[in-house]
């Protein structure tokens, strides 16, 4: 049985301390929750970054900051979000991948989030895998609908990507693709060969969706606040590390060992930093 790789996605763009007052916002913040995530079984980090207000930025200077402060704590996989937030420009966006972190996101496709919607062109999407190509970086390619990975294959066609492929699966995003086992699996019936995959639930019952089908089908798992505030319904989690834990003894219970960031290396040919 391969190992389980983990990622937590710590932060996101949309959660606020409103919604879960434990949100992680300023550098020290979340690389401290970081390296709580990283002793609950985490082997990458997804991250976004935070003005002081809290408010969403791709400011190349805070995740300058960010990343190092992690570095100084330990030696986890760093993956920077592109997607950023709703009404950033594609430059804004790619701002992080001049730091050459080990992963970074890309989406496969425009999706609609509630009311509004993140735009990603096919050439977006050229764009963002030629600069990832440019500074070494490993891409996730997120798909939130199943037309996005048909874009994705067509992306890996240009020869912009290296293997092996990953693919986050995104579903229960108000607006696109509704979470549900068949859904999945249809997307992954048209994932190419040399691909990894790590399923998104969004949402309370999409995060323990994710765990069990990541387990069952053979899959990564991704938790965190980005996707998650809840540790059971109506309860708000305490730390990231909680959700991470849970996922991680979920998966240990069914056989399998759980991933570390050389591990992470390993199985997705990261270059050395």
């Amino acid at each position: 049985m391969k190992k389980m790789v983990i990622t937590c996605a710590i932060t996101g763009a949309e959660t606020t301390r409103e919604h879960n007052p434990n949100l992680p916002i300023s550098p020290q913040e979340i690389a401290d929750g970081t390296y709580d995530a990283y002793k609950a079984g985490a082997s990458i980090v997804h991250i976004h970054v935070r003005n002081p207000d809290g408010t969403p930025t791709q400011d190349v200077e805070i995740f300058r900051e960010t990343i190092k402060l992690i570095r100084e704590k330990c030696d986890i996989v760093i993956e920077t979000t592109t997607g950023g937030a709703v009404g950033m420009s594609p430059e804004e966006r790619l701002q992080p991948i001049q730091l050459s972190p080990d992963m970074a996101s890309l989406d496969c496709g425009t999706v609609n989030f509630g009311d509004e919607y993140i735009e990603n062109t096919w050439p977006m999407m050229q764009q963002f895998a030629e600069e990832m190509k440019k500074h070494g970086v490993k891409p996730t390619l997120e798909c939130f609908d199943l037309g996005h990975v048909y874009l994705a294959n067509k992306l890996i066609e240009t020869g912009l990507l290296e293997a092996p492929y990953h693919f986050g699966m995104v579903l229960n995003v108000p607006g696109a693709l509704p979470y549900t086992q068949d859904n999945l699996k249809y997307m992954l019936k048209v994932m190419p060969e040399n691909s990894e995959w790590t399923v998104v639930g969004i949402g309370g019952k999409g995060a323990m969706m994710g765990v069990a089908d990541a387990i069952e089908l053979g899959g990564f798992m991704r938790q965190g606040f980005e996707d998650n505030i809840y540790f059971e319904k109506g309860v708000l989690a305490d730390s990231n590390a909680q959700l991470i834990e849970r996922a991680a003894n979920m998966a240990k219970d069914a056989g399998y060992e759980i991933a570390t960031p050389a591990d992470v290396r390993e199985i997705f040919n990261l270059k050395s930093k």
